[in-house]
């Protein structure tokens, strides 16, 4: 077979495609029409919120095709310093109302708190539990190695709170209250490294949030009687010097609405106060 006439045919085919400026033998292109610009918007965290926050990335991510949240987690109190000191973040949720209303009240955030979750206090233990505490009332015996946070950090507010009203019930001794803060070995920079420790081994048990328990599978956990646990609640503002404030907004009233409570709520996390 004569190959030549076929050659001679296809060359002829590319030099008219060059002089009409009509590219020979190339896919067609598809044309993309304008697109929305893609904004990081950077959340700051409490620490208890890290997992959460987590899978509330990704569900936000269907949400907002435009927005990616970049978590950054922390103790509430060291993340509320960090934006007065002028750290870049666009949303603050807090463990607490305590910190986001700081920001409001030195003019670091603008609008008003949104509480979007809840939760309680349990008491942590080793697996294997070598001290044997079974009741809170344990936490002050004699020997016990409690691993606690930091005096600003909201899991400390809520365990001094919880630990007055353990003390006011009855078969607690008066001391209760004196002799737990005697046992506590170490103050930590947040909840989660409270976890960390008690997970090692390294203290006899610690105060947390019920939602850090269930998130471990290296600890054990001891009931706090309800008429003394303490309700804590996580409360989120936007920071005045985001440069995304529409954005934010939209994405914290999304968090406290059905879509990100049903992912708050996977997590363990109960719904605020109506």
């Amino acid at each position: 077979m004569n190959l030549r006439p076929l050659g001679a045919a296809l060359i002829l085919l590319l030099v008219i495609g060059s002089c009409t400026g009509t590219p020979a033998l190339q896919e067609p292109t598809t044309v993309v029409g304008p697109t929305a610009p893609h904004i990081d918007l950077v959340v700051y965290g409490a620490a208890s919120l890290k997992r959460a926050l987590d899978g509330v990335a990704q569900a936000y991510a269907s949400v907002d095709e435009t927005v990616t949240l970049v978590i950054s987690t922390d103790s509430s109190a060291a993340l509320e310093t960090k934006i007065e000191q002028g750290a870049p973040a666009d949303v603050f949720l807090s463990a607490d109302t305590t910190n986001p209303q700081k920001l409001n009240d030195g003019g670091f955030a603008t609008g008003s708190i949104v509480v979007f979750a809840g939760n309680k206090l349990t008491i942590m233990v080793p697996k294997g539990n070598p001290a044997g505490i079974t009741s809170p009332r344990d936490l002050a015996n004699s020997g016990v190695d409690i691993i606690a946070a930091g005096d600003a950090v909201p899991i400390t507010k809520y365990a001094t709170k919880l630990v007055a009203n353990l003390a006011a019930l009855p078969g607690y001794p008066s001391t209760f209250a004196a002799d737990y803060s005697a046992n506590v070995v170490s103050k930590e920079e947040n909840v989660s490294a409270i976890v960390g420790k008690v997970e090692l081994g390294q203290g006899d048990a610690g105060i947390v949030y019920v939602t850090d328990a269930s998130a471990s599978t290296k600890v054990a956990t001891v009931d706090v009687p309800d008429a003394a646990n303490v309700p804590a609640l996580y409360g989120g503002v936007v920071v005045k010097a985001s440069t995304h404030a529409t954005e934010a907004q939209a994405f914290l009233d999304w968090l406290a609405g059905p879509g990100g409570q049903a992912v708050l709520a996977g997590f363990g996390f109960l719904a605020p106060p109506s």
